[in-house]
């Protein structure tokens, strides 16, 4: 496991002193296997044993080993578990794309983006966090949605600085919650891009469909255009003068358009255009978290872990 996912683990309480109380090794163990997934036991052997090494489903492999998808898989759950635990008992699964979508619509949105998908979510029952530590060193899950005891959590992983590429795939890890996609499994991890992606597996293809028909109404929205040659400024003013007609939030459709053309550069460009400034995503997902979550439900050292790895200060 990375440095970093240690040294956020560990606890501030520990000392020299502690060091010689095998009480206070005792609850080092179990502190640090608690925030990272291990079995407490097996530190006491100095070995370790992840927890949900084997019970997670991976998408978009690229070389991870078995030693490499462990650690992420158990840290993403043992973080989702404690994050569950600032959060009210209320908690359902998230409903149809369709019920969704009209459920936020009705409450006066313009359309579907993140920031009404952040509190729709919060309001379910199902927390979302960005994580700024990760447990390996050279690889960062892109996202994960967590099922513990029929509730859900959301850990977001990859940044940007416009919302709505964050905004699809909070959708797209609402779509396996809802769809059953989890269907015994501890985590679904995304490792890449699930909107960049060419999408194979059936539970990808389905979990893109709910993520569209919640944000554009639409599971295949025909995106056409009237004219063949346009340019980045010409896209961004064109889905702003569309976009709120449809129901659709500018970036998102932007978004549409490069998902039916496979035309990224031209739709990357055109966000530049759309939001009046680039801004780390992940402050605002952490930010409104930071809001929501019953801080008192934790103990000390766990909200200390938490804000830690939500790049939140302590204190």
């Amino acid at each position: 496991m990375s440095d970093q996912a240690i040294d956020a683990a560990w606890p501030t309480w520990w000392s020299e002193e502690a060091d010689g109380s095998a009480s206070a090794r005792a609850e080092l163990r179990f502190a640090l296997a608690r925030k990272l997934g291990v079995s407490p036991k097996a530190l006491s052997d100095d070995r370790v044993e992840f927890v949900w090494h084997d019970t997670a489903r991976f998408k978009h492999l690229s070389g991870e080993g078995a030693a490499q998808k462990a650690a992420l898989a158990s840290f993403g759950v043992a973080v989702a578990h404690l994050l569950l635990q600032g959060v009210g008992e209320a908690a359902i699964r998230p409903p149809s794309a369709e019920e969704l979508r009209d459920a936020i619509r009705d409450g006066g949105a313009p359309f579907v983006d993140l920031t009404s998908l952040l509190a729709t979510c919060w309001a379910l029952g199902i927390p979302v966090i960005h994580l700024r530590v990760f447990p390996l060193a050279t690889k960062a899950m892109h996202a994960m949605v967590v099922e513990a005891n029929g509730r859900f959590a959301v850990l977001l992983g990859k940044d940007a600085q416009y919302p709505a590429p964050v905004a699809f795939t909070l959708a797209h890890e609402l779509g396996h919650a809802s769809l059953g996609h989890l269907n015994g499994a501890s985590a679904i991890v995304d490792l890449d891009d699930p909107i960049e992606s060419e999408q194979e597996d059936d539970d990808e293809k389905a979990a893109d469909r709910y993520a569209l028909a919640l944000l554009t109404g639409s599971p295949e929205p025909d995106i056409r255009t009237n004219i063949d040659k346009f340019g980045a400024r010409q896209l961004a003013a064109a889905v702003q003068e569309e976009g709120p007609k449809r129901g659709i939030e500018p970036g998102t459709l932007a978004l549409c358009y490069a998902y039916r053309t496979e035309n990224w550069a031209r739709a990357m460009a055109a966000l530049r255009h759309i939001y009046s400034e680039k801004k780390p995503v992940w402050r605002e997902v952490n930010g409104f978290a930071e809001d929501q979550i019953d801080w008192s439900a934790l103990s000390d050292d766990s909200a200390e872990f938490l804000r830690t790895i939500m790049g939140m200060p302590n204190g």
